[in-house]
């Protein structure tokens, strides 16, 4: 599908057609001021782009379920949910913004019932929920009931009746366009659109917008082991730093405890959640050693460290399928569910082993092994979706550009997220994302015969953007020399080094001397091959690898924010565990990291609200 009429000038583009943004269209399409507009007679120019076709967003991915205080099944509190979301991302959370999150979180997810998802029912009818990993009742005591799922496929459901509701409602897309710049005043004070390029022309776009809406989703691709899809590469937060703005908490990649062997292949929490178990080489239950009341369902930063912990200390398993190989995975034991219980509740992850493992899950033992999951970091936004700099200590709103999901930064997950909250922060923020970037339209729609026209410098900046891709383009796929050196170079395997870089330097756990490597190896020697690239085709039309370049660079520019934001955070807290500063550090480091692309630090404080920080149990 292909905009109409490109080179008009947008009330909105949306980039990314995951949760986050279809939830950014559906809120701003129905909010009270748009149906006012749309009620008179002036529709909003709204383009959506996505470099997949919408369907194949990650978002289709997420397995276990989406957070909400519903107690339908047993009795829960906001309040608890709150506390849950802080404690978790261990105190680095904004907690207005966590406030936020779990109040809002029920009428989310109803309006998701509403929308179409067909969530898993209880016995009388209502939304059924589970356990899911750190979320508890009475502030901490025991697990709760908290996730509402659709089996264990609860991100396809979404998906699909968000997309759904889009199309119902008109939405434009532009499919398999790639976004290769953010562009924004020169100043930094305003969005003036994107250049994006159309992979079935192969031409480069000029997009202009009064408003732009950043949704492309995390990053798991800087990792060789990871359980997203080919296409993470980090776009979004790479082109926030190459049009000079900064990431927050970029050091804080989740790693989730249960990927599959060395597939990356996530086995969803819902899995422990249901009653599996880990165990070492012994066969014990380790996980209650480490946190005692949570065992197996406790936060996901605890229960990956605790994997390395037991592997480290000799008690690792080997993968079946290489029984000479390292011994560098644990147990999950599901032999403890009921068979026709595990197939009706966790097809997904039955599937997943039976066909990439080769094993019965409810007979044998599976290996795991922490697998790259989440970026809790990304471009700062307010809670309205608003993307600021941190400038002289005040937050400087850049005028018309916002962000919503993993891409995004709101601070609800702080140093480390709990299942459950992810799809609640895509579709909670997004909608309110949406929200705010109606306001903005209504104020002054480009299709308004009165509208003010206060974009033509705008509109040069933009052009002159694409033009300078367009012939970057023709420089790509320009024929090299057959004895040339970097002939024999391509994005794969540059994407594949990366990875390995990475994870050796900051998987799970990490140290200045490894960081260091790591960043001299980017600069030294992968990001001057990035910039050597060429295509092996001189064809621009549908040519894959034109796009995969622009990713591993993106991947590469922002694997070195993700290094230097971890060497100057010499503290452990939530998902970053410095071996080298083993503890946590609230007097020099309660604070977000405000990265830019020249590798400047700055700090900002964390919103304390009514929970001050105290050490965790677990």
């Amino acid at each position: 599908m292909s905009p109409k009429h490109v080179e008009d000038m947008y009330d909105a583009v949306i980039v990314g057609a995951g949760a986050a943004g279809l939830s950014a269209a559906l809120g701003m399409l129905r909010s009270e001021p748009m149906r006012g507009m749309r009620a008179n007679g002036i529709e909003p120019n709204v383009l959506v782009i996505s470099k997949l076709q919408p369907l194949r967003s990650h978002t289709g991915s997420a397995e276990g379920g989406i957070a909400a205080s519903l107690g339908n099944v047993e009795k829960d509190d906001w309040h608890w949910h709150y506390f849950d979301t802080v404690k978790g991302g261990d105190w680095l959370v904004d907690q207005d913004a966590a406030q936020l999150l779990a109040q809002e979180a029920p009428e989310t997810v109803i309006a998701l019932e509403h929308a179409g998802v067909a969530f898993s029912r209880t016995d009388d009818g209502h939304i059924a929920q589970r356990r899911f990993g750190g979320h508890t009742k009475d502030f901490g005591k025991e697990p709760v009931r908290r996730a509402a799922y659709a089996a264990d496929r609860i991100g396809h459901q979404i998906l699909f009746s968000l997309w759904q509701q889009c199309v119902a409602e008109g939405v434009e897309f532009a499919e398999e366009w790639y976004v290769t710049d953010l562009v924004v005043a020169k100043d930094g004070s305003r969005a003036e659109g994107v250049v994006a390029f159309d992979t079935h022309k192969g031409e480069a776009h000029a997009i202009h917008a009064r408003n732009v809406l950043v949704a492309t989703g995390g990053a798991g691709r800087l990792f060789h082991t990871t359980s997203n899809s080919w296409d993470l590469t980090g776009d979004g937060m790479a082109l926030a730093l190459s049009a000079g703005l900064q990431l927050e908490d970029s050091e804080f990649v989740q790693f989730h405890p249960t990927g599959l062997a060395h597939t990356g292949i996530l086995l969803s929490e819902a899995a422990r959640a249901e009653g599996g178990v880990l165990r070492n080489a012994d066969g014990e239950a380790f996980m209650e050693h480490y946190a005692p009341g949570h065992a197996d369902l406790a936060a996901r930063d605890v229960v990956s460290r605790s994997i390395m912990a037991e592997i480290d200390a000799g008690r690792g398993v080997p993968d079946p399928k290489d029984p000479t190989g390292p011994k560098d995975c644990v147990w999950l034991d599901m032999t403890g569910i009921d068979a026709d219980h595990m197939r009706k509740v966790l097809p997904q992850v039955v599937e997943t082993i039976e066909k990439y493992a080769d094993l019965d899950p409810t007979k044998d033992y599976v290996p795991v092994k922490p697998t790259a999951h989440y970026t809790m970091g990304g471009i700062p936004i307010t809670t309205d979706g608003e993307v600021y700099r941190w400038i002289d200590g005040e937050r400087a709103v850049v005028e018309g550009l916002f962000a919503a999901g993993e891409c995004s930064c709101v601070s609800v997950h702080g140093a480390n997220r709990l299942g459950g909250n992810s799809l609640l922060d895509a579709c909670l923020f997004g909608t309110r994302s949406g929200k705010a970037l109606a306001s903005r339209i209504v104020e002054n729609p480009v299709n308004d015969p009165l509208a003010v026209d206060d974009g033509a410098s705008d509109a040069d900046d933009v052009r002159q953007t694409a033009d300078v891709r367009t012939a970057e383009i023709k420089e790509l796929l320009a024929q090299l020399p057959e004895d040339d050196a970097a002939a024999g170079d391509n994005p794969y395997r540059l994407m594949a080094d990366l990875g390995l870089v990475m994870e050796r330097a900051v998987a799970v756990r990490c140290d200045a001397d490894g960081i260091e490597r790591a960043l001299a190896t980017l600069r030294n020697d992968l990001e001057p091959r990035a910039k050597a690239l060429h295509a092996h085709s001189d064809s621009a039309t549908f040519n894959q690898e034109i796009t995969a370049i622009w990713e591993v660079r993106h991947l590469i520019e922002l694997g070195e924010a993700v290094l230097e934001a971890s060497d100057a955070r010499h503290e452990s807290r939530g998902s970053l565990k410095r071996l080298d500063f083993p503890e946590r550090d609230d007097e020099h480091f309660l604070a977000h990291s405000m990265a830019d692309a020249s590798g400047r630090i700055a700090w900002q404080p964390v919103h304390i609200v009514d929970m001050p920080p105290k050490a965790r149990e677990y």
